[in-house]
């Protein structure tokens, strides 16, 4: 999956926003450990919402057509 997110510079690091996902949001002392952050609290947040919503398991693949 695929998601748009949002990087705010500022004198402290870089902020990092999933506006896909609400309340999902990272930070990191540079543009790049601010990504690799988001991608873990995407990954997380999609797990909390899979168990809050009775999903028991979710997988990932790719398929070509």
């Amino acid at each position: 999956m695929q998601y748009r997110i949002r990087l705010i510079q500022s004198e402290e690091g870089w902020a990092v926003s999933c506006p896909a996902l609400p309340g999902c949001h990272s930070q990191g002392a540079t543009r790049e450990e601010a990504v690799e952050n988001i991608k873990i609290a995407i990954r997380e947040w999609l797990e909390v919402e899979a168990e809050e919503s009775g999903v028991t398991k979710v997988e990932e693949d790719i398929v070509a057509i």
